[in-house]
Order: structure tokens, then sequence, then C-alpha cells
């Protein structure tokens, strides 16, 4: 007897339909559909797969009566609208576990990428200039590491800076009692107060947009190095440009902008001042998005079916 219907929307590793049959379900894998597609079909299904492709909001959750759940091949919720999905009791699945550590990889390489200088160098040496004294390094040894979120992708970070001799600090505003052999829990004066390196693992919510703003940069004590691997409205790039002027935050290195993809990210009034800074690192939204976490995610996604009602 089926489970029922799921509607894959967006690119997943076949994995999650393989065992998602395996459990009882009748997957229909649409990677292409489009969101009008999936308003016109969605009414026949109890489940939805997606990554990024389009939010999963009140209208189409609306369009789908008999919808039990909603699966995201990803960490992140903020593509979908929760409070309407928790107010039809829509289960919502997410994979935090199947990408952390590529985010923790990825937030060790821009940060080695910034105190290394590695861009600069890598482009000076293309271009006929040898310039040691102009690109010497710091170490992270000895460094204090301070952590604004301590979920998984926090975790993880800490977990992979545990072999550089260094001191990491953590700050939740949602968790206590956390302290582990890799981070140490501090209030957020402590952060501000302690950093040399500034990492983000939080999500993006009502409290955490444009969080990283000139008020707060304003109290740190000391210049710091700044890495954001969540999520990029939660800073208000401007603010970091002007940080990075005046000497406070030594370097930056964004996985995630406040405006992503082009031409919208063109746009932008600061795009042109944020991509000739010399001590920013650019990557796209690639953090958790590796060959190894493409099939993990799934497999993660298609191990929470099994809780679904």
């Amino acid at each position: 007897m089926s489970k029922g219907k799921i509607l894959i929307v967006d690119e997943l590793h076949p994995v999650f339909k393989e065992r998602a049959i395996a459990l009882g379900y009748e997957v229909d894998d649409e990677p292409l559909f489009t969101r009008a597609q999936t308003l016109a079909a969605i009414s026949d299904y109890q489940g939805i797969a997606v990554r990024t492709k389009f939010r999963i909001d009140q209208e189409l959750m609306a369009a789908a009566p008999s919808l039990k759940f909603i699966a995201r091949a990803g960490a992140g919720l903020d593509n979908i609208d929760e409070a309407y999905a928790l107010s039809r009791n829509i289960a919502l699945l997410n994979a935090p576990e199947g990408n952390m550590d590529a985010v923790g990889e990825h937030a060790i390489g821009l940060l080695l990428s910034l105190m290394n200088n590695f861009r600069n160098a890598d482009q000076e040496v293309r271009n006929g200039i040898w310039d040691r004294e102009g690109n010497r390094g710091y170490e992270l040894k000895g460094k204090t590491v301070g952590i604004i979120g301590y979920g998984f992708m926090g975790q993880r970070f800490a977990k992979k800076l545990s072999g550089f001799e260094v001191n990491v600090i953590a700050y939740d505003k949602y968790k206590t009692g956390f302290t582990d052999a890799y981070a140490k829990e501090v209030s957020m004066e402590e952060i501000v107060r302690q950093s040399d390196v500034l990492s983000l693992h939080i999500p993006l919510t009502g409290e955490t947009r444009q969080m990283i703003n000139e008020e707060y940069l304003f109290h740190f004590r000391k210049p710091f190095f700044f890495i954001n691997t969540a999520r990029g409205e939660i800073v208000n790039t401007e603010a970091v440009l002007t940080a990075i002027k005046t000497g406070k935050i030594l370097a930056a290195g964004l996985d995630v902008l406040e405006v992503e993809k082009f031409p919208a990210l063109a746009d932008q009034r600061w795009f042109s001042d944020l991509k000739n800074a010399g001590k920013v690192i650019l990557t796209p939204h690639v953090g958790g998005w590796t060959f190894e976490s493409y099939r993990k995610i799934s497999e993660v996604l298609a191990e929470k079916l099994s809780s679904v009602i």
C-alpha cells in the first residue's frame, strides 16, 4: 500500500527517490518543473522535495490540500513559509547533517586563504610580481575564533579548527550549556571583545536579518577576519566594506551575499566596491555544495521520511 506521492521539483541525488520508493512512496521526479507547473500539479501530492529553485509559500501550500511534508535538500528553511506550514501541520524536513562537513571545510578554506593572502599572492605572481613582504601572512595558532550559532554547522566548524591550536568561543541565543571539547560557550559581549576571527553559522530569521551592521561592528575591540557561510541577508555588505576600509575587518570571506546570482547582483550599488576590494574572497554559495554533500543530503532526507506519519 502506497504511503503517498512525492513530487521532486529540483535536482536531488537519485538516492532520495530510490529510498523513498523503498519506503513505500510513489515518486515523480520533475527537476525541470517551473513554479507554475508545480502549482498546477501539487494538489495530487502528499510531499514535495525542493532545493532552492523557488519559495514554498502560502500560495503553493494552499494549492496542496493533501500536503503532509516538505523536504528541503539543504540546511536552511528560509525559502519555506514556516509559519503557514506549522498552521497546516505540514512537517518540514531538512538536512544540515548532510552538508555540515562541507560548510566547515569551506569556512576553514576561506579563513586560511584570507590569513595567508592566497588570492592576492597568486594574482601577483601571475603578473610578474614577487612580493614576499607584501604577502606576509598570519598564523591561526593562538588566535581566538568566535562562532555565532552552535548548531550543526557551528559545531562542525569548531571541530575542524581543533587541530590548529586556537581558542574557540561560541555564542548561541537559543542554546545554553553547550560547552564541549571544541568550543567554550560565551556571551555576545565576549565574542565582540575577544574575537580575532568571526564566523557566522546562524539561520536567516526576522531577528538575524541585517544583524551584522555598522552598529554591531563598532563594538569589536580589535581587528578581525570575517567569514560568512550562513546567509547573505544576515550581513549589511556596505557596513562590512566600511569596516574593511577602516581596518576593523582585516579581510572577509563571503560565500553568501545579500543578493545572489546575476544580473541582480551586478545591479547592487555596493557590488563594484565589493568585487574590487582586495581583502575579500567571494564564492557563489557553494560552501555546503560538494560532490559528497550532494549525496549525503539526499540520504539524510530519505532517512527522515520514515518519521513522517
